[in-house]
């Protein structure tokens, strides 16, 4: 008789491509929910994970210089301190985009509950 394992197995290739997937749009939302306090992007990462939204460094930089020149962020260098800091914050754009993907994102996640629940309605 085999023990039984308790552990989550490692994901596949094929589950880790759709987990990634999966959490791609959410970095958006987390990013544009976490930023309603200013933040630079290291405190950011760290924010995230500790949230449970794993995002890597090369991922999150370029997200987060994307999200600016779409306006949904603002940004401002603070020179106080010996090495120079980009802090960004969620603009009035970025919280009207958060508030409409927060609402699609529990719409979805209802219906998902529904679906595994067994039923449509």
């Amino acid at each position: 008789m085999s023990a039984v394992s308790t552990s989550s197995p490692e994901p596949s290739a094929l589950d880790a491509g759709h987990l990634q997937e999966l959490r791609r749009g959410t970095v958006v939302l987390a990013s544009l929910l976490a930023l309603r306090t200013p933040g630079y992007g290291y405190a950011l990462l760290e924010q995230l994970a500790e949230a449970g939204v794993d995002v890597d460094a090369n991922t999150l930089y370029p997200l987060l210089r994307r999200l600016e020149s779409q306006q949904l962020l603002t940004s401002e260098w603070n020179t106080d301190e010996s090495r120079p800091r980009k802090f960004y914050r969620t603009s009035a754009e970025g919280e009207a985009l958060a508030s409409r993907l927060l609402d699609e994102s529990r719409r979805i996640t209802d219906a998902l509950v529904r679906l595994s629940e067994g039923g449509a309605s």
